[in-house]
């Protein structure tokens, strides 16, 4: 995506209310091999250039996604005699700082009729710096997420899974930490740090669902850049932990 700094977090399951009415996509591909969907929030609507960026990657994901499915089908067309696959992308505005950095949320749900959907992850961290694989400033994050990660374990009743086993796919890469957005902050224009954002699976059975790890930014403060300096600030809201990432 071009024009705008951009944290990306994918792999969250979409869930909508059976209560509200659907809404329209933005874009479409429906054939005998899938129904793939794009959906854009108000907040990015706004925005004609990055709604216009959001679009444009998103095409290209349904794109491959169709093409795909209508070379499976075409091998296997027995695994489509209940219907095609069912690929849905949501982009969501996660927090603005700065008037400058956007943080977006981008959720993928994809069935290609397996016991459960699957998802993927991607992200950029412009504030610090260095961000070297296994390098100090990976290293504080890895361990920052994963204190965050046996809290949220623990208030879950969860603990059994707090393990080096589950937590051993967050490495000190920036591709394999996981998909970071930054966090609102109560201090306006500012971020109050980095939330992590981990699909069914990346850290826990699939039962437990999602997981979003908080490290405030002054955890990380000795790695940060003077534009990081700048903005990040304050503390997290208290409902931004509950609230849906």
């Amino acid at each position: 995506m071009t024009g705008l700094s951009v944290a990306l977090a994918l792999g969250a399951t979409c869930v909508f209310s059976a209560l509200a009415a659907d809404p329209k996509p933005d874009a479409v591909v429906k054939t005998k091999s899938i129904d793939a969907r794009i959906f854009l929030d108000d907040r990015i609507k706004a925005d004609a250039a990055l709604a216009a960026d959001c679009l444009t990657e998103g095409r290209k994901w349904l794109d491959k996604n169709a093409a795909e499915a209508a070379a499976a089908r075409k091998e296997d067309p027995q695994f489509f005699k209940d219907g095609g696959w069912d690929f849905e992308r949501k982009y969501a505005i996660r927090s603005v700082v700065g008037d400058r950095y956007v943080s977006v949320l981008r959720n993928d749900y994809m069935d290609t009729h397996g016991a459960h959907p699957n998802s993927d992850v991607n992200t950029i961290l412009p504030f610090f710096t260095e961000t070297a694989d296994n390098g100090a400033t990976m290293k504080a994050m890895v361990k920052a997420v994963i204190a965050s990660l046996r809290a949220e374990k623990k208030k879950r009743d969860t603990s059994e899974t707090a393990t080096d086993e589950w937590f051993k796919s967050v490495e000190p890469s920036l591709l394999k930490i996981g998909a970071v957005t930054l966090a609102p902050s109560t201090e306006a224009g500012k971020s109050s740090g980095l939330t992590f954002h981990y699909p069914p699976y990346a850290v826990g059975p699939y039962a437990e669902g999602e997981y979003v790890a908080f490290v405030p930014w002054e955890t990380l403060k000795t790695y940060l850049t003077a534009e990081g300096m700048r903005i990040f600030g304050g503390a997290r809201p208290k409902g931004d932990a509950e609230e849906p990432q």
